[in-house]
């Protein structure tokens, strides 16, 4: 009898409670950010897909349409994308909360990992959070999500402030 046992998840929530905190890293030459000025939820739902297959994200695998656009026409939520010599090459996700932006989602398309775009992009994410006011940018990683992912969020200025096992 075959007994497998799944690697436990674990999950770092992470939060930076000033700007002068982010050690800024510079997107490199050719590349461009772009906020959706006209939520596209099948464009949300693809970056997604194509980013997270890799990293086991599964929440949103099986959404409607409608949960789709429910999640994407909100007003507290913005998209970004980075394009990189006139390529999309990854997104993220602004949620504005009451004291909070949190960065509910980040990545790039695989096609562009190990490019050294990674650390500029998620510094672009810290900005933009940080001009939406607010006393606190936080963000959750896992350990299925990208070996450097906590790494990247750390080099930026994030701490560790909760730590769990799923």
């Amino acid at each position: 009898m075959n007994i497998q046992i799944d690697e436990l998840e674990t999950i770092w929530h992470l939060e930076m409670l000033s700007s002068d905190e982010l050690n800024k890293k510079t997107l490199p030459a050719g590349t461009q950010l772009q906020k959706l000025g006209i939520p596209l939820p099948a464009l949300n739902r693809f970056f997604y897909l194509e980013v997270g297959k890799f990293w086991q994200w599964t929440t949103r695998l099986q959404w409607t349409g409608e949960q789709w656009r429910d999640w994407v026409e909100r007003d507290v939520l913005q998209t970004w994308m980075l394009i990189f010599s006139g390529t999309p090459a990854g997104y993220f996700e602004l949620e504005t909360q009451d004291e909070a932006v949190e960065i509910a989602y980040f990545g790039l398309l695989p096609q562009f990992v190990g490019k050294g775009l990674g650390g500029g992009m998620l510094s672009a994410a810290i900005e933009k959070a940080w001009e939406l006011k607010r006393g606190r940018v936080w963000v959750h990683t896992c350990s299925f999500d990208h070996p450097h992912a906590l790494k990247n969020y750390q080099a930026r200025g994030f701490h560790i402030f909760r730590e769990s096992q799923a």
